[in-house]
């Protein structure tokens, strides 16, 4: 039984010393592919270090998250598209709108958003969008530039019902659910009861959102078992099922070769 980590920061510097060893170990949990999402022009070599050690296994994606951007995003865009253009990507991402830690720039993130969102489409490329308490917003960039040519994932997916509504309505996007379903008090489960199974894609955020039963510790993918175990049991099915159907989510959307 194989099963895909969609979303994942392997490259982050929790995991410089032993990358290999949690590689290995997502190996052997069944972890088949691990697509890594860059987060700004500070991290381009470290992505591309961890990728050129695991080639064919780590998949990169290239772009630049909201919580990076400043008011020189002119020049980090620039920055971005260059390594795009010159190398090969799965995916634009990280890239998105976060209204939770500071909206000061809010305008800056909706500029390199909507950017970013248009060379998914002239390079015909998936997105992977962070949406921290901006729902609203990336629903209506993607509107703006062009809903009918874009396709994606919403990232870390914790959010409401009707938040899953509004992302539900675009046609071509889906979910990436990680340890927060297995949170007692999340109420992502009962929310996940009314998204349909072939919205839903399997991700870890490592090395954050650790799920239970090693909430507090650094994640990595070998625990990406642990987030299929919740997913089973919401859906009343076998974990196979489960791996069978979300690999074919994320193969799907990110045109993965296995």
């Amino acid at each position: 039984m194989n099963i895909i980590d969609t979303h994942a920061h392997l490259f982050a510097e929790d995991f410089h010393d032993d990358l290999n060893e949690v590689v290995s170990r997502a190996r052997q949990a069944g972890v088949e592919k691990v697509l890594l999402p860059n987060i700004d022009e500070t991290t381009i070599g470290e992505l591309r270090k961890a990728v050129a050690h695991h080639p064919g296994y780590l998949l990169p994606m290239m772009g630049l998250h909201p919580t990076s951007v400043t008011r020189e995003w002119k020049r980090q865009l620039h920055t971005i598209r260059q390594e795009m253009n010159s190398n090969s990507y799965v995916a634009v991402g990280e890239i998105g709108i976060d209204l939770y830690w500071d909206q000061s720039l809010k305008e800056e993130q909706i500029n390199v958003f909507e950017e970013q969102l248009k060379w998914s489409i002239e390079k015909d490329l998936p997105v992977a969008i962070h949406f921290r308490n901006a729902t609203r917003e990336v629903v209506k960039s993607i509107r703006r530039v062009g809903e009918e040519h874009l396709r994606g994932v919403f990232h870390s997916f914790g959010g409401s019902k009707e938040e899953l509504d509004a992302i539900l309505q675009l046609k071509n996007f889906r979910v990436g659910i990680n340890g927060v379903v297995t949170f007692k008090n999340s109420g992502l489960s009962e929310t996940l009861r009314h998204c349909p199974q072939e919205k839903v894609i399997l991700e870890t955020d490592s090395p954050w959102l650790t799920p239970v039963p090693f909430r507090g510790k650094r994640n990595e993918p070998a625990y990406l078992t642990f987030v299929l175990k919740q997913i089973a049991a919401i859906w009343q099915e076998t974990e196979a099922y489960v791996a069978e159907r979300t690999n074919r989510n994320a193969i799907e959307l990110f045109n993965i070769v296995r």
